[in-house]
């Protein structure tokens, strides 16, 4: 048998089966081609589908490549592949470096297909289930269902796999995901139960960076358009709105080739009157070599905030190059010398770590300090917390009561709060006291850049555009080290160190937007595409734990940037209430922390659960409404412009008809009888 393939659009080249595979799994490895099916147009062509399709007299029959991607198995003829909305793009996989990454990945599948699985929905009341098909691509884990209903869950998005004791209907299969997606499979036949697990126990924990999405994603743009996503955030443009450098601030390059801490970025903002000496000394004494630098200054009152980690003073010792560190961060602002230091652990966890050889700061050494501890429990406690909540939120047939006791039991929201306390208690020293604030937890990567960048939320508005929310993630989450490679799971490395650090800062983020909901430019859509790319590990901003890890990586050459994604969307994610004024009005945010007023995130938790019962907030609501009318206004204009040349029927005419009847195609069915003469 012979296949004809158009690899680069070149009529009648003849090759062998063999010849056919081989080109087609180099070029994709996660496409299946359809015999006898026409080339899809470059328009209606799925992002996954390269320039290549197989034909061959024989009708009706499919051929299969490894890791095929399932919505190019049609019938012979049809032109479009009927692909439903996924969690994320599968991408293109035309770049030859990709088709390498992809072979390795390919070791993995040990098989590509199983067919009669059953989906179960886990909150249907009638025990509900479907029946599909299950495919396992280099990416992807998709089902279809027989009413082409489709599931697309990316390798990098799944946190467990659990592979149920056998049952009368076939094997369990249970795989719960980073973004709180829950899927339990019943697959017929234990043999391809085993091996769909075991291929995603691997698929899901790779083991070098290489292997992640990122270095195969390419989406359809031109590589000069790539370079550009990564220069829309400028941390130095940032600073400089700030205010910095000034005559009490100054940019160091002490830590330009990462010798002083390789955690840090390699520019970094001291006192002016912080000399090398004093900041290699106070690194020394500092944990990681964490010593305290400028995070945000405002500008107006002249205070800042600053982030370092925790002293290593065990029970006794100090560091006068520290201590002169702190004095010349309490001499840069000249409205007022006391300066809070900002312990963001319990007190007994930080009196825990002295006979470690750390600890915090003795008050006696430093003069005009006020030391404060606020008391958010470790990463342990929080990884904990969420799962319990997630136990809660995935048990079915909860009364409202349970759910709430299950709710508090979690700890969750006290944690949410406590996190959202400590951040308006920096706000509050900065906005009303004039104070400058640094901040610190055990490492300073945590806990650390969570109270700085929702600090930094309340006292500038500018954080609260799309924008500006990026530039904060990128300045206190990105550049300054927060390990998002061990935290979301993204190599197979010690499960002990993944937490929900920064979903817990997102939720914070919420529950402003919650209370102040005309202050923020983004919705609540924004904040949800963020969360779901910091686990897909399909852009490049969030892989690594360091700004050293993300440059020997040569992220910026290699990958995309998520920024570039969504600023080119910008529409979808803007608020419809945002009121302009409130960057003016509102330079301050201070919202209310009673225990009361802190809502459970059930787009977050629940947003998978589509039998659930619907609860779409009023701004996206609004926004959904605001673009039917857009639609709808279109639709009339070219009703008027095309009925515009027929005798005797008025623009306002169309417009009384277009009202009553409320649809384009009604309409011009009554125009049509109004305009045909009798």
């Amino acid at each position: 048998m012979e296949i004809s393939l158009d690899v680069l659009k070149k009529k009648n080249c003849k090759l062998t089966k063999n010849e056919a595979t081989n080109i087609a799994y180099m070029i994709s490895p996660t496409t299946v081609y359809s015999i006898g099916s026409a080339m899809p147009s470059a328009d209606s062509r799925c992002r996954c589908t390269p320039p290549a399709y197989v034909s061959s007299k024989k009708q009706k029959r499919i051929v299969s490549f490894p890791g095929l991607c399932p919505h190019q198995e049609v019938s012979p003829g049809n032109k479009r592949c009927g692909r439903k909305q996924r969690d994320t793009e599968p991408g293109d996989y035309r770049n030859p470096c990709c088709a390498r990454n992809t072979n390795a990945v390919m070791e993995h599948i040990r098989t590509t297909k199983v067919e009669q699985v059953k989906l179960l929905d886990r909150f249907s009341p009638s025990n509900k289930s479907a029946f599909g098909t299950l495919y396992l691509t280099a990416t992807h884990l998709l089902f279809i269902d027989s009413q082409q209903r489709e599931i697309w869950i990316l390798h990098h998005h799944i946190a467990t796999v659990e592979k149920l004791p056998l049952t009368t209907t076939g094997c369990p299969l249970v795989i719960q995901c980073k973004n709180f997606r829950l899927v339990h499979f019943i697959v017929p036949k234990e043999r391809d139960c085993h091996d769909v697990y075991n291929s995603l126990l691997q698929l899901s924990k790779p083991v070098r960076y290489g292997d992640l999405y990122a270095f195969s994603y390419n989406p359809k743009q031109k590589e000069s358009e790539g370079v550009l996503g990564w220069q829309h955030i400028d941390l130095k443009e940032e600073y400089q709105r700030m205010g910095v450098p000034n005559s009490y601030w100054q940019l160091s390059d002490v830590n330009r080739d990462y010798k002083v801490c390789d955690t840090y970025p390699r520019e970094l903002y001291v006192p002016i009157t912080a000399s090398k000496p004093i900041i290699v000394g106070s690194s020394k004494f500092r944990s990681k070599g964490r010593f305290p630098v400028l995070s945000y200054y405002h500008q107006a009152k002249k205070a800042a905030i600053c982030r370092c980690s925790q002293p290593l003073s065990g029970f006794s010792a100090r560091c006068l190059e520290d201590e002169h560190m702190l004095q010349s961060i309490s001499k840069a602002n000249p409205v007022c010398r006391l300066m809070y230091v900002m312990d963001t652990r319990p007190k007994l966890n930080a009196m825990a770590n002295r006979a470690a050889g750390k600890g915090y700061e003795n008050a006696d050494n430093y003069s005009n300090i006020k030391f404060q501890f606020v008391g958010i429990e470790n990463i342990h406690v929080m990884r904990s917390s969420l799962q319990k909540l997630l136990e809660v939120c995935g048990t079915k047939a909860l009364t409202a009561n349970d759910f709430y006791n299950g709710l508090e039991n979690s700890g969750w929201l006290r944690h949410i709060k406590a996190v959202l306390d400590a951040s308006v208690c920096l706000a509050k020293a900065i906005n009303d006291e004039n104070a400058s604030v640094l901040v610190h937890c055990s490492d300073g990567w945590d806990r650390t850049s969570q109270v700085c960048s929702l600090g930094s939320l309340l006292l500038d508005s500018f954080y609260r555009t799309i924008k500006g929310f990026m530039v904060l993630i990128e300045k206190e989450w990105i550049a300054f080290g927060h390990k998002f490679s061990d935290r979301c799971g993204q190599l197979d490395s010690d499960s002990k160190e993944i937490a929900p650090v920064f979903t817990q800062f997102l939720e914070c983020v919420w529950q402003l937007m919650e209370q102040f909901p005309r202050a923020f430019e983004f919705n609540e859509d924004f904040l949800l595409q963020i969360h779901e790319h910091v686990y897909s590990c399909q852009f490049g901003n969030f892989l690594g734990n360091c700004q050293k890890e993300r440059e020997e990586l040569r992220l910026k050459e290699k990958t995309h940037s998520l920024w570039a994604h969504l600023l080119g969307e910008k529409s979808k994610y803007r608020n419809p209430v945002f009121d302009k004024n409130s960057l003016r009005t509102l330079p301050f945010l201070e919202p209310n922390t009673i225990h009361f007023s802190f809502k459970f995130w059930r787009n977050m938790y629940h947003q998978f659960d589509l039998n659930m019962h619907p609860r779409q907030s009023v701004p996206s609501l609004l926004l959904k409404t605001i673009d039917e009318s857009k639609c709808l206004e279109e639709e009339l204009k070219q009703l008027k412009i095309y009925y515009s040349g027929v005798g005797g029927i008025s623009p306002q005419l169309v417009t009384d008809v277009y009202q009553n009847t409320g649809h384009m195609a009604v309409a011009s069915w009554e125009m049509k009888n109004m305009a045909s003469p009798m």
